[in-house]
């Protein structure tokens, strides 16, 4: 075994490596651009080292100055984690020339799988079902042209070097194909460096699900079973789950022995993962082969109780699997598995990526039944330069009902502030029909994406008095220890937090802020009794109290219990179904009124911008493209608010912008 491993990666993949590391007894190399100084995965390891700039072009991607890193430090080799430079052929070989490890596959069976275009060949060659497609490598527009016509609409286009939902459009007509093969090519190049892509015929509502494969350096290969990915965004996954609901033993049989006839062609070792289309008939194809550890491989830990990355390890040390997997050729699961990631990123605004500090960071308690795969801590800030995920919640139950209930109620102990979350827009998917019921296909969500976002804005009225109520409930008993602290009766009237005077009633206006509106609530009272009034709408409370964690009330005479977290800025209240977030303010302050504007088009996160399309004295409509702006690997299309003439543009391509930058001003025509 390895006395020393470099991790060529950054975040929670990072933190992942070192903890099985650390359990072997294994010193750890972390690796680091300038935007990762702090980072958790440089605290975590043994030992961290610069690599450059804040760009992924300018450190992560950068494999001669990881390799020197790894000479220097004495690793003995080197876990590239996924993304990156993962997949990457050229740096696989070079690892191995320079007389390292590189834990992962050959860079021979890399380039014969990492190309999705050259895998799909050979997949061919060897008999298993694929989409039709173009995987040629003539990338002239014209020829891509004329090969969509003869796949056939609707078909995508993939990046043919990468992954994770990047470089990838569907295209329903010819008249849609040049603009989408343009933003495609775009997306691939500056994610992976390459521009190539290829051509496949779309299957209407497909399933995703794909296989875990290992092989070793002595002739085995096996499969530990299914995954399934079908709830996706944008050809990204959102929750993935062991074993797939969808497939019978039979089907499990026939495509575990594709994914190993897969693997054996080209005499695969280590991790990899053989990812199928499956048609709601149970016909299956062939999609990509990820020659790397995946993001979801957590479900299938959990479901076949092993250590993934402990066998990467073993494996590249030269060791065979154990006989235990090498002798059955179908691993029975282990109750149910599912994984979802939370991400830094905006539902309620197309799902925009966010971005800044983690003010408060609270995820559900590790146990046997849930798992946090993580790579920040409250404090830490999300860097606009890489993936915005924050975390994996992971559980496991004995049966996929009660795994559903596991992850509802870690998602109810979850509270982001800082950035914006998904994490309402997952709670809402867990209990949707389409998720409960095992029906969702991959194009689901963005068919339906209406039904998984909040419908209104307007906070639940118990929430509210509930909310209220606490507040004052938390600031009379914070008050009443500093008062007799001080030498003071905490009982007197005139320590009375409730606005109790002499010949009036006492009353005290709660200020709370519920999706940018601010509520304003009378209460009178004290010691968890209170009369409270907003907007003409009257509650009484009485014997609210504020422990470990939960609030309870009864509230027009009906007892309600919340799961809470109350502060200073902010009240988190939770019924077990649904998600209340309030932001405290002042009493008495002045708020500015909105104004319409449309005169501006401005940056809505920090990021670089990739092109414009117009110009001073332009006449744009109301919706017309007007620039793309690329930040944490994804593009985004900024659009006119209103219809007129473009008076300035203030940015051009390549400029790196902060959020709220003023990138074209428009004028009346």
């Amino acid at each position: 075994m390895f006395s020393k491993v470099l991790i060529a990666n950054r975040g929670e993949i990072a933190c992942r490596v070192i903890r099985t590391c650390r359990r072997l007894g294994i010193a750890t190399v972390a690796v680091y651009s300038e935007a990762d100084a702090t980072a958790q995965h440089v605290r975590l390891a043994d030992e961290a080292w610069p690599i450059g700039g804040s760009r992924p072009a300018d450190s992560y991607l950068r494999g001669d100055v990881i390799l020197d890193v790894a000479k220097k430090s004495g690793a003995q080799a080197i876990h590239p984690g996924y993304g990156f430079l993962s997949e990457n052929a050229d740096f696989a070989e070079a690892v191995e020339t320079a007389g390292l490890i590189f834990i992962g596959p050959s860079a021979a069976s890399m380039r014969k799988m990492g190309s999705k275009a050259g895998a799909k060949i050979l997949m061919q060659e060897h008999k298993v079902p694929v989409v039709p497609g173009y995987t040629g490598e003539d990338q002239d527009p014209g020829v891509l042209a004329r090969e969509a016509g003869r796949v056939g609409y609707p078909l995508m286009i993939k990046a043919a070097h990468g992954g994770g939902g990047k470089g990838m459009r569907v295209v329903r007509s010819a008249e849609e194909f040049a603009a989408s093969l343009e933003s495609c090519q775009r997306e691939a190049k500056n994610a992976f460096g390459r521009d190539r892509v290829l051509l496949e015929r779309y299957v209407e509502k497909p399933r995703h699900i794909e296989f875990q494969v290992f092989g070793d350096t002595h002739g085995n290969i096996v499969h530990l079973n299914e995954r399934e990915c079908s709830a996706q965004r944008r050809y990204q996954k959102v929750l993935e789950e062991a074993p797939s609901p969808f497939v019978t033993p039979d089907l499990r049989a026939r495509m575990g022995d594709a994914a190993i006839a897969a693997a054996r062609a080209i005499d695969y070792s280590n991790a990899g993962t053989v990812e199928f289309i499956v048609g709601q008939g149970g016909d299956f194809y062939f999609m990509e082969i990820n020659t790397r550890l995946q993001v979801e491989h957590p479900v299938t830990e959990l479901t076949l109780n092993l250590d993934l990355v402990e066998l990467q390890l073993r494996v590249a040390a030269g060791e065979a699997l154990p006989g235990s997997l090498v002798r059955n050729k179908s691993i029975p699961a282990d109750g149910h598995a599912i994984e979802l990631r939370l991400y830094a990123e905006d539902p309620a605004q197309n799902f925009l990526p966010g971005s800044g500090r983690l003010t408060t960071l609270r995820l559900p308690q590790p146990s046997r039944h849930v798992r946090i795969d993580g790579g920040v801590i409250e404090g830490d800030t999300v860097s606009i330069f890489y993936d915005p995920m924050i975390a994996k919640l992971i559980v496991w139950d004995k049966n996929r009902d009660e795994a559903l209930q596991r992850m509802r109620e870690a998602l109810a102990a979850t509270q982001i502030v800082g950035p914006k979350s998904n994490v309402e827009f997952l709670e809402r998917l867990v209990r949707h029909p389409a998720v409960t019921g095992a029906t969702i296909d991959t194009g689901y969500l963005d068919r339906h994406l209406d039904e998984f976002l909040p419908q209104s804005a307007e906070p639940v009225p118990t929430a509210q008095f509930a909310a209220a109520a606490a507040v004052v409930l938390l600031d009379q008993e914070t008050a009443a220890p500093q008062l007799a602290a001080t030498g003071n009766d905490p009982h007197s009237p005139w320590a009375r937090a409730d606005g109790w005077r002499l010949g009036h009633p006492g009353k005290r206006v709660v200020a709370l802020v519920h999706a940018g509106e601010r509520i304003e609530i009378a209460a009178h009272g004290a010691g968890g009794q209170y009369s409270l009034d907003w907007n003409g709408t009257h509650a009484i409370v009485r014997n609210a109290l504020y422990a470990d964690g939960r609030f309870s009330a009864e509230i027009d005479g009906s007892t309600r219990r919340f799961s809470a977290h109350i502060d200073e800025a902010h009240v988190l209240l939770h019924d077990g179904q649904q998600r209340q977030v309030f932001e405290r303010a002042a009493a008495f302050a002045y708020s500015a009124s909105k104004s319409g504007g449309g005169d501006r088009v401005t940056a809505p996160m920090p990021g670089r911008v990739v092109l414009t399309r117009v110009q001073a004295g332009d006449a744009v409509v109301e919706g017309q493209e007007l620039a793309i702006m690329e930040a944490m690997k994804m593009e985004i299309t900024l659009r006119a608010p209103r219809a007129g003439i473009v008076a300035a543009v203030q940015a051009q391509a390549g400029e790196f912008v902060e959020a709220d930058a003023v990138l074209i001003r428009l004028e009346s025509v």
